[in-house]
């Protein structure tokens, strides 16, 4: 202790003496007999100084810790040397100091949480700082990392601890780099087995890793893996996002043909995916078709309903939305093939509350399409005079081919 209070007086003096010289300052840190709690004295008056320009003292000053990092022995050396790399860190992230980009990586594996007793400080602090320093040559790193603890289940209470100061730096690395390869990553720390204010914080770094996620988010949609908890939480992420209409539309694509192949008797995971589906049909109606294979989808999310015996009216109908919003060929002529079927229903039976709702939601629906089509034309005026309909059911069918000018 007595010491570190000389060297204090020492380094006192010395800034007086020297300004912003760091010529001084280095030659007490660097020195052979120094040990950890003086180097970090050292650094504690650089820092209380508030001098500004010396990124290249804290990458040459990282880099000597680095070197006598194997000499640390007791828990205080260990506490010293974190503190210490803490304070390098985030003058180095401070002052942008892209060349420490390699060393700040070997601080993040030497003061690794996993397998020692390191608190988590100094491996928070040098992954934040390699996010600040633009060091994308290591998000390959920081991908990995992030997606191993996301599979772990720590149960001890300090271990856990220390996982979530690792988690914080590598998400705020990959929120600062900016590249889609760690929008997967992050995605599922902000759902994974972390404390609240941590999935919290993936949460909110979501939407500015990268403006158009559609790709991964796709990924996690279709992947046999991941729940449909899972998929509508990505789903949902997608209305964070600054993603254009064209990908709103292929993950819509996604989500519905997935909303149906995904097998399940969980009545939860049964309610996701029915939610899934409602709100793809939703975006297939504002921005359209991404291929011709959601025509596919758009038919079983109207058929399957109305075979069944506890229909989803709210997806029947988003899916005749869908259809009479998208105008094309292709959905006039599943529009038209439906109100066929409710045409053979209505001759020759049943004819209940179901037919009855399906029928307006098509006849209306169809009237908005403006299709000239001559065979909607030709059924539309035969439903106009079949006395088998009901008079309000005839003058729906009139008032459709009025609204498309027949």
């Amino acid at each position: 202790m007595k010491r570190i209070l000389l060297l204090l007086i020492v380094l006192i003096i010395g800034m007086a003496a020297y300004g912003q010289d760091m010529s001084y300052f280095t030659q007490e840190y660097m020195r052979a007999d120094s040990t950890f709690a003086e180097r970090l004295a050292v650094l504690e008056v650089i820092r209380d100084m508030g001098t500004t320009g010396i990124g290249e003292f804290h990458h040459n000053a990282l880099r000597f810790l680095l070197l006598r990092a194997p000499d640390i022995r007791t828990a205080t050396e260990r506490s010293n040397a974190e503190q210490s790399v803490v304070i390098l860190a985030q003058g180095i992230g401070a002052e942008k100091v892209t060349a420490a980009a390699p060393d700040l990586w070997q601080a993040v594996e030497v003061f690794d949480v996993i397998g020692n007793s390191f608190d988590g400080n100094a491996m928070r602090a040098s992954l934040i700082a390699l996010g600040q320093v633009e060091g994308k040559q290591y998000i390959p790193q920081l991908v990995q990392r992030l997606s191993s603890f996301n599979t772990q289940s720590v149960r001890n209470p300090e271990q856990r601890r220390r996982v979530n100061m690792a988690v914080i730096g590598l998400v705020s690395a990959l929120e600062a780099l900016k590249d889609i390869r760690g929008y997967r990553p992050v995605f599922f720390a902000s759902v994974g087995p972390y404390d609240a204010d941590i999935r919290q914080l993936a949460f909110d770094a979501l939407p500015n890793i990268v403006d158009d996620p559609a790709d991964v988010i796709i990924e996690i949609i279709q992947e046999p893996s991941s729940d449909p908890q899972t998929k509508l939480n990505v789903w949902r992420e997608m209305f964070r996002s600054k993603m254009p209409d064209s990908s709103k539309a292929k993950v819509a694509a996604a989500a519905l043909e997935t909303g149906w192949i995904y097998q399940t008797q969980n009545r939860n995971f049964q309610t996701n995916l029915r939610e899934l589906r409602k709100g793809a049909l939703d975006i297939i109606r504002l921005h359209g078709v991404a291929n011709d294979s959601v025509y596919f989808d758009l038919e079983r999310s109207y058929s399957r309903n109305f075979i069944s015996n506890n229909p989803d009216f709210d997806e029947v109908r988003a899916a005749i939305n869908a259809l009479a919003a998208v105008k094309s060929e292709q959905a006039v002529n599943l529009l038209l093939k439906f109100i066929r079927e409710i045409n053979g229903r209505r001759r020759s039976g049943p004819w209940g509350n179901k037919e009855r709702l399906s029928y307006e939601l098509l006849i209306n629906a169809i009237g908005t399409t403006g299709t000239q089509s001559m065979d909607v034309r030709l059924q539309l005026t035969t439903i106009s005079r079949n006395t088998a309909y009901t008079a309000i059911e005839r003058e729906m069918a009139a008032n459709a081919m009025r609204a498309l000018g027949f």
